[in-house]
Formats: structure tokens, C-alpha cells, sequence
């Protein structure tokens, strides 16, 4: 028989009875939700202040593929993408500082996102200023 029409004939079933967490794509998933990995917020938590452009944007890369999990992350950050533009020189302020130390902070307290509750109404929240947009789609439980 053809590996190709084996291969796609065959059924793939995912049950899985003992497993009750995965890493999947730096998220633990479990019956809780959604959580961040750990041990990669422990990597970006130890990273010292850039001091460069090239470390802005690699420290911006990694939190900001766990933006999901800090609210406004955006606006928190906006001190640090202004230093990404074309014609501002590299100045790590007092107020990038307080950017990168939130954004750790944040991240090593991220919440666990849960998934939805079909049987419940879904709220629509957004905020925009004239820097960042943003909007949420979540639920009230009592």
C-alpha cells in the first residue's frame, strides 16, 4: 500500500487520558487555561536594560509574543518603540527604565487566560488614545 493514501486513510485521535498540562509554542496549556511558560519569562525577567537598538527590539520580540497576557501592553511600552524610530538617537531614559522594569514585572505576575464560557453573554471593551488602540472580547463571571 501507498505510504501518502495510508498516511491520510489513517485517523489521528488526540486523547490524551494522563496528560493534564503541554508546553505548546512557549504556553502551558492545562484544564486551568492559558499560561505563560516560565522558564521563558525567567530568560526575559534576568535580561539586563538595552543599551542598544538591536537589544530594544529583541527584548520588544520576546515580551511582546506574551503581550496577550499584560493589559495596555502598548501604551507601556510606547517609550521603548519611540526609540525605534529613524531620527531619534538612543537616550535609555528614566521613563524607558520604568518601561522595561514594568514589562518584566508584568510578565512574571501574567494571568492565567481561561477559555470561554459559550453558555455566558461576551463583552466588548476597547480604549484608544492618539498612540494605541486597543480592545478586549471577554465575559463576567459571577
Amino acid at each position: 500500500m501507498d505510504f501518502n493514501r495510508q498516511f491520510y486513510d489513517t485517523p489521528i485521535i488526540l486523547g490524551r487520558p494522563f496528560l493534564h498540562t503541554g508546553v505548546v509554542l512557549g504556553h502551558i496549556v492545562s484544564e486551568r487555561g492559558l499560561e505563560v511558560d516560565r522558564v521563558k519569562i525567567d530568560i526575559i525577567s534576568k535580561m539586563k536594560p538595552p543599551n542598544s537598538v538591536k537589544q530594544i527590539r529583541s527584548f520588544l520580540g520576546h515580551a511582546g509574543y506574551y503581550r496577550k497576557f499584560i493589559q495596555d501592553f502598548s501604551k507601556i511600552c510606547k517609550p521603548l518603540t519611540m526609540l525605534l524610530s529613524k531620527d531619534v538617537s538612543f537616550n535609555f531614559d528614566e521613563k524607558c527604565f520604568e518601561s522595561f522594569s514594568e514589562i518584566k514585572r508584568l510578565l512574571t505576575e501574567a494571568p492565567i487566560l481561561q477559555a470561554p464560557d459559550w453558555s455566558l453573554p461576551f463583552e466588548i471593551m476597547c480604549d484608544a488614545s492618539n498612540y494605541a488602540v486597543g480592545a478586549v472580547l471577554g465575559q463576567t463571571k459571577e
